[in-house]
């Protein structure tokens, strides 16, 4: 690293205001001092300079390597959620996002108090509009007042503005929208005369058809067909709701869903990529109407090796909707609507979820947590969601989908070789630096993970170790540490597979009405059916759209897992003084962090409460040790806790040990 150097891209910055930036792979990320961010923001693109070593004031850390922002070149994000206070004769935004270690002024209250604009309390978005090298804070302007803070509607709704999702659409998606509504069913009728006059074959109507799916849905996605053919193969229908139909590139439709990019799943609410008049109408495979769909059938045989394989567009009539719960009951049964082609599925996939797993597909089987309430919001129960053998049966086959789609896109581009050109869904393998931290932690806890001589593990190492934690205490635990060594799936348009899964070739294709890289796929399915190579420019477009749609997905998948924790937060908050049964989920200098075994909702026990003694964190052994009594905090370890704080607005649980 050169000291005259200057380094461009993002940085990361913390809740108390410092940073960190990467200069390379092997080399460590430089500390940015408070005082040296230039007030940049968590995400931030920057140019950095070296700028020595930095020694921490309080002499808590070591000496390391430190930079310098001399250039904000552009913004993560400029607008902000958060709480409007009033404090020294001005209205300030109080950030919901931690990262934005500063509030927002707004403006005088003297001024903003006189036009009713300054409503304290209350949740809003604000804009940045500035923020001078020499000023403390930045100033922002309200641009939509969100509601009274503490209100169920007004925190869901702040958890989606905050991460850039609205249940609003713009006008031009709203003209059309009503459009589809007045043509929608004369345009899906004429188009499933046509296509069946174009190819007869496309026809499965008569065919056994069904979906599945969670009991709270509206969108159905996919549905499955299933027949047995005269040579005694299986044909097996994976179909997907053609989208791709209504939505045409281009269109204030199409806009606007490659800019939400993905549906939002909150504790209460669907905020959906489409408007409904598509999502749970017109594109959604409801039972008993015919509906346009793009599938991949496979025929099969008796262990579901795949014969053959046909791609196109299609048209089903769904016999069926059923939830997980009610497919499972006729399995169970062994009688009921459609259990002869339930039963085929189930024995099918079951073949294919065993293939998958000797090729070293991880297995996590890990169970989501729903929060049920009731009807003013509040959250009345929390449990996990069970997984049946019928929520395996639809990954199966979705699955299957997916990587054929994968293998039969890439042989339909001009690049050859080992990076085909399509929209992928990729994998890496995990960063050695985070798979040699996830053995020590094992080591700790009594478990070997078998890794080689330069941090690499395989797929089937790992699922050995998720099979010896099955039942055990700590099997929650160990799965949740293994997953955050992973790498982030993210999509690309350079394949490189698919760790986790054990693919060397998957892409999304299964779910275009809540996904938008899922309608790119549908697209490519029908324009390269001829041979036709991806284009140089559909190529840059797609870069662009691969970074914005992994972008999107991580602020949607952030929305609902604070939605979750917002309610979890809020279940406990009125039970402050109980105790509970937890367990160590992490250790830290600060103290504990512990998951509460019933809710599975995470908190702190801060290390001036963690007991009557003065506790050392033992960083190498993931412990806290008293340093007179020589008791023991682990990671993993079961504790005792009493609930001491219940946080709702910052999502936050404080808990001290059990007496």
């Amino acid at each position: 690293m050169s000291p005259d150097a200057l380094y461009e891209g993002p940085i990361t910055m913390t809740r108390k205001g410092f940073g960190f930036f990467s200069v390379g792979e092997d080399t460590e990320d430089l500390l940015i001092p408070n005082e040296w961010t230039g007030h940049a923001l968590s995400g931030d693109i920057v140019k950095v300079a070296p700028a020595g070593s930095y020694q921490d004031p309080s002499g808590r850390m070591p000496p390391r390597a430190a930079g310098k922002v001399v250039e904000i070149i552009s913004r993560a994000r400029e607008t902000f959620v958060g709480t409007l206070i009033e404090e020294d004769g001005l209205i300030l935004l109080k950030p919901d996002y931690k990262k934005m270690y500063v509030p927002i002024v707004i403006g005088p209250s003297s001024e903003l108090g006189a036009t009713g604009e300054t409503p304290v309390g209350y949740k809003v978005l604000v804009r940045l509009v500035s923020w001078d090298a020499d000023k403390e804070y930045p100033l922002g302007t309200i641009e939509t007042v969100i509601g009274k803070a503490g209100v169920h509607e007004t925190e869901m709704r702040a958890l989606a503005l905050g991460q850039g999702f609205s249940s609003d659409f713009p006008p031009g998606v709203i003209a059309d929208a009503k459009q589809l509504e007045k043509n929608g069913a004369a345009m899906l009728a004429a188009e499933v005369t046509a296509r069946i006059a174009r190819n007869p074959h496309a026809d499965f109507r008569e065919v056994s058809t069904c979906t599945i799916d969670p009991v709270d849905a509206k969108d159905f996605d996919d549905a499955l067909s299933v027949r047995t053919l005269d040579n005694g193969t299986i044909e097996v229908g994976v179909h997907i709701a053609d989208v791709s139909f209504f939505v045409k590139p281009g269109t204030a439709l199409d806009k606007e869903a490659v800019e939400r990019a993905t549906s939002v799943y909150l504790v209460d609410r669907t905020i959906p990529m489409l408007p409904e008049i598509l999502s749970t109408d017109l594109c959604s495979l409801k039972p008993d109407e015919d509906r346009l769909a793009v599938s991949a059938v496979f025929t099969l045989d008796s262990e579901a090796n795949v014969l053959e394989t046909w791609f196109g567009e299609t048209v089903i009539h769904s016999g069926k909707r059923f939830t997980y719960e009610n497919a499972q009951e006729v399995l169970d049964a062994g009688k009921g609507v459609m259990h002869e082609e339930l039963s085929l599925l189930l024995a099918l996939s079951k073949h294919i979820r065993a293939r998958r797993a000797a090729k070293g597909a991880i297995e996590f089987d890990t169970a989501e947590v729903k929060v049920d309430l009731d009807e003013t919001g509040k959250p009345i129960a929390i449990r996990l969601k069970e997984r049946k053998a019928t929520n395996l049966l639809i990954e199966d086959f979705m699955l299957l989908a997916n990587e054929a789609v994968a293998k039969h896109l890439s042989k339909l581009t001009d690049n050859g070789g080992s990076h085909f050109y399509s929209l992928y869904r990729i994998h890496d393998a995990p960063d050695a630096d985070r798979i040699e931290n996830l053995a020590n932690l094992l080591r700790i806890m009594g478990y070997h993970l078998k890794i080689s001589g330069n941090g690499a593990v395989t797929g089937a190492e790992l699922n050995k170790l998720l099979e010896a934690v099955k039942g055990k205490p700590e099997e929650y635990l160990v799965k949740m540490a293994t997953l955050r060594s992973m790498s982030k799936a993210v999509y690309a348009t350079r394949n490189i597979g698919h760790f986790g899964l054990a693919f060397d070739f998957y892409t999304h294709f299964t779910s275009p009405i809540r996904r938008y890289p899922d309608l790119i796929i549908h697209r490519l399915v029908k324009s390269h059916a001829g041979g036709d190579p991806i284009t140089a420019a559909e190529m840059q477009e797609f870069d662009t759209l691969a970074l914005h749609a992994s972008e999107r997905e991580v602020g949607a998948s952030d929305a609902e897992r604070d939605s979750i924790k917002m309610k979890q937060v809020e279940f406990l908050s009125d039970k402050v003084g109980q105790e509970f049964d937890a367990v160590i989920s992490g250790v830290t200098e600060r103290g504990l962090y512990v998951e509460e075994k019933t809710t599975h909702a995470d908190g702190m026990i801060r290390i001036k409460d963690v007991g009557d003694d003065y506790f050392e964190y033992d960083e190498k052994h993931y412990r806290l040790v008293g340093r007179r009594t020589k008791k023991t905090y682990q990671l993993g370890d079961p504790i005792r806790v009493k609930l001491s704080a219940a946080r709702i607005a910052e999502k936050e649980l404080d808990f001290v040990p059990a007496p």
